[in-house]
């Protein structure tokens, strides 16, 4: 089907976190499909080197590493007048090889993943915007729970934001969010069509994600998944550890709670150890965590989109209880798949009901991942992606 512009705002891969599962799993789709050139910026030198498993999908591959500032970017994004989270990856060695590509090959296909690469989809193409979430309405989000100068901060991040986004879609030849909720809501706001504003659902690699025999602990195992430099997982997680936790130890005072993820901030690494609390930091995979979980816990207070942790524990067979906000988007119905249970009093209780009756909580996960395997497979999920590109 000819040549395709891959474009990724951060490397994608290793799947190991909700971005990036995303993109390798569209990447490795249409790289079946298409020769593909992929641009992509890297956080570090990890990712970078990370980039070289990439090079039997692709075609050309362009990585760059992202080194401006959060400060320069705030500094660029006041001066233009436009978004900080857009400016922060603003780049002439980017926008110099989308060029150089868009002149020497072949391109009959552009797919843009991220909303802060749309600054690289060119003018005189036609091109699949991936937005996955609205990222304005998450700044929206934090202005909401904000106070004091970073109140106005993300006020006008997700003002400028929204504008961007809006602009793109009035150029993209269709739009894509992770959920209907996410798709419909940018619909209104930017009064754009169906046609022109769809949902692609994210999926689950059911071979990576298995069930596995429980390997139940003297003490229950509480388990949270996710990436730790990020805000809403560490509020969601500190939230849980000062709310929840003190109410299960209460009902079971030896019940732990495993936060586990890369780059967890000094505040929460500190607390590893104290109180039940297990902070592992880096750790090779999550799988072998989520099969020791008595119970797998999402109590986000912001989510934008489809939650992948969710999914995976569900995946796996594990008992998941849920926020409101990490439920949403999820097709799984409440009581069966999952538990959904708002605030840590409530959140605590569900937790406590499930490790007082552990057949419960089997019987939970096993019918989550019956309806993961029905929903949620990567093939299923990306069927409708090309129908979609026969009309770039």
């Amino acid at each position: 089907m000819g040549d395709l512009l891959f474009l990724a705002h951060r490397v994608p891969y290793p799947p190991d976190r909700g971005d990036k599962i995303r993109s390798y799993n569209i990447l490795k789709h249409l790289s079946g499909r298409h020769r593909i050139h992929l641009a992509t910026f890297a956080d570090d030198e990890a990712d970078v080197a990370a980039a070289e498993a990439l090079r039997p999908l692709v075609a050309k591959l362009h990585v760059e590493l992202r080194t401006r500032s959060k400060g320069a970017a705030a500094a660029i994004g006041l001066l233009k007048r436009s978004a900080m989270s857009v400016a922060a990856f603003g780049s002439t060695g980017m926008a110099g090889f989308v060029d150089r590509v868009l002149a020497d090959e072949p391109i009959d296909h552009v797919y843009v993943f991220s909303g802060q690469m749309a600054q690289y989809a060119p003018a005189d193409r036609p091109f699949v915007m991936d937005f996955v979430d609205m990222d304005s309405r998450k700044f929206a989000d934090y202005a909401d729970k904000a106070s004091g100068p970073m109140r106005w901060v993300w006020q006008r991040e997700a003002k400028r934001l929204f504008h961007f986004e809006r602009e793109t879609a009035r150029r993209a030849v269709v739009s894509l969010f992770v959920t209907e909720a996410e798709a419909a809501l940018f619909r209104t706001r930017a009064k754009l069509s169906a046609e022109c504003v769809q949902v692609l659902e994210n999926g689950v690699d059911l071979t990576v994600y298995e069930p596995v025999a429980h390997v139940g602990e003297s003490a229950p195992l509480i388990v949270f998944t996710g990436q730790m430099d990020y805000a809403p997982n560490v509020d969601a997680a500190m939230g849980f550890a000062r709310g929840a936790l003190p109410l299960i130890r209460a009902r079971h005072p030896g019940a732990r709670f495993a936060i586990v993820g890369r780059n967890p901030p000094s505040a929460l690494a500190t607390l590893d150890g104290h109180d039940g609390l297990i902070v592992t930091g880096s750790v090779p995979e999550v799988q072998s965590w989520l099969a020791r979980a008595d119970v797998v816990v999402a109590p986000l207070a912001i989510a934008r989109g489809v939650q992948n942790k969710v999914l995976e524990a569900m995946a796996m067979a594990r008992p998941v209880v849920a926020s409101p906000q990490a439920y949403e988007g999820i097709d799984a119905e409440p009581g069966r798949d999952l538990i959904v249970a708002d605030g840590s009093t409530r959140q605590a209780a569900a937790v406590c009901d499930l490790l007082d009756d552990p057949a419960r909580g089997e019987a939970i996960g096993a019918a989550a991942r019956a309806q993961v395997v029905a929903r949620y497979a990567w093939d299923a999920r990306l069927a409708p992606l090309d129908a979609m590109l026969v009309r770039v």
